[in-house]
């Protein structure tokens, strides 16, 4: 449960046709996301190996361990820029709860978010602090750290949306932004739509960035995959269509069209909360579960690297952490000062930030799924991935179904988004 859920969806859907994303996205899911995670997952813990040492152990003196380089490659990439938003969040939960945004309307607001975004300083100032509170949890281990905080911030992203959820449904106007969310119109999808739901659900499952075959590495052999995989998924989209319900109905209430882009949540969403009662609650509570969600997704994306760095190698999990914090930030600068001091600097049109998330998402994260789909079906063998399915599971009655989604449908329609990804 991450920025992808309570950030990228609702911003997706306002962008892509309300209902008919949603859609989109549901089908994805079975077609991609719960297929490929639980072949992630198999690979994972058949191997117990960081992403990649798993295509080592099991394809040795072969070319596959680059596929584990690439998903290292994408999962740094992305949590370089993803600290950028994240710490963007920590900047507005500061603010409002300061009371801050009080009395702007969505022009000042957005004059605003531009400072903020473009300041030379306070984005990197953010990022810097994301980090190291991200690489605290981190260092602290999988059982002190990551699943002890995990335990604590993922029910509090749940309870915190739920509240806000009740506030909403009381607002005018808001049963037109329910309906206009739930109901596709079939007539507004396009290839681009679909394109967007597959991105979108390789992003909010991980795929591709290695972070689920980590996590699979640290599964007992009494765990079932297929449940695992199942209960994961639903827990994702829970939270995905709550923040939607959260965010669509809430622009409807206060007339605030949902097409306004990446700016959604900083702009308009606090437009919204700027004419509630008590709008720095509101508020508040928003930006804390929102960076709350980060926190989880980003520790997921720097464990990954961190079990990289200690795979055989000298390294305390205190200064991998350390490590792994200054990489990923260094890499971080320039989409940090993409909006503001680089915004001259415009690869094939986007500003650096918008650049390296077009190439993570439309190159990185679809080659290294790809690649990963074709290794599970072909060079390891579904018979031998679904074997590993099977320890821990009275039964996997869905077995065929999953074999013939990792083998033959999950390569086809990667390798179209990756061709159709490419288009400008």
């Amino acid at each position: 449960m991450g920025l992808g859920n309570v950030w990228r969806f609702p911003t997706a859907v306002a962008t892509s046709g309300g209902g008919a994303f949603v859609l989109l996205y549901l089908l994805a899911i079975v077609l991609l996301g719960l297929p490929l995670m639980m072949a992630e997952l198999a690979l994972g813990r058949r191997t117990q190996r960081d992403v990649v040492g798993a295509f080592l152990r099991l394809s040795p003196r072969t070319p596959w361990w680059l596929t584990g380089v690439l998903s290292l490659v994408a999962v740094v990439v992305i949590l370089s820029y993803y600290s950028v938003i994240a710490g963007w969040v920590g900047i507005y939960l500061v603010a409002s709860v300061l009371g801050r945004f009080s009395g702007l309307g969505p022009e000042q607001l957005a004059g605003v978010f531009a400072a903020i975004s473009g300041h030379p300083v306070l984005p990197l100032a953010g990022q810097a602090s994301f980090l190291a509170v991200t690489g605290a949890v981190v260092a602290l281990g999988v059982r002190d750290g990551i699943e002890r905080w995990s335990r604590v911030l993922m029910p509090g992203i749940v309870l915190i949306l739920l509240i806000l959820l009740g506030r909403i449904l009381i607002l005018p106007g808001a049963p037109a932004g329910f309906a206009w969310f739930l109901r596709p119109r079939l007539e507004v999808i396009t290839p681009a739509v679909a394109l967007q739901a597959v991105g979108q659900v390789f992003f909010s499952f991980s795929l591709g960035m290695g972070a689920t075959i980590t996590y699979g590495s640290y599964l007992r052999s009494r765990h079932s995959i297929p449940s695992s995989a199942v209960y994961i998924s639903l827990a994702d989209l829970l939270v995905a269509l709550l923040a939607g319900l959260v965010v669509i109905p809430a622009l409807f209430a206060f007339n605030i069209e949902p097409e306004v882009g990446p700016g959604l949540i900083f702009v308009a969403l606090t437009a919204v909360f700027n004419a509630m009662p008590v709008g720095a609650l509101w508020g508040g509570l928003f930006f804390l579960m929102l960076y709350a969600a980060a926190l989880t997704s980003a520790v997921a994306m720097l464990e990954t690297f961190i079990a990289y760095l200690l795979a055989g190698r000298r390294l305390g999990r205190n200064r991998a952490a350390v490590l792994g914090v200054v990489i990923v930030l260094i890499l971080g600068i320039p989409s940090a000062l993409a909006p503001g001091v680089l915004a001259a600097i415009r690869p094939l049109g986007r500003n650096v930030l918008e650049f390296v998330d077009f190439a993570a998402s439309n190159v990185l994260l679809p080659l290294a799924g790809l690649f990963t789909a074709v290794f599970v079906g072909w060079i390891w063998g579904t018979g031998q991935a679904r074997a590993e399915l099977e320890r821990g599971a009275a039964k996997f009655p869905g077995g065929k179904a999953w074999a013939l989604a990792v083998g033959y449908l999950a390569p086809l329609l990667l390798l179209y988004v990756f061709l159709a990804g490419l288009r400008p």
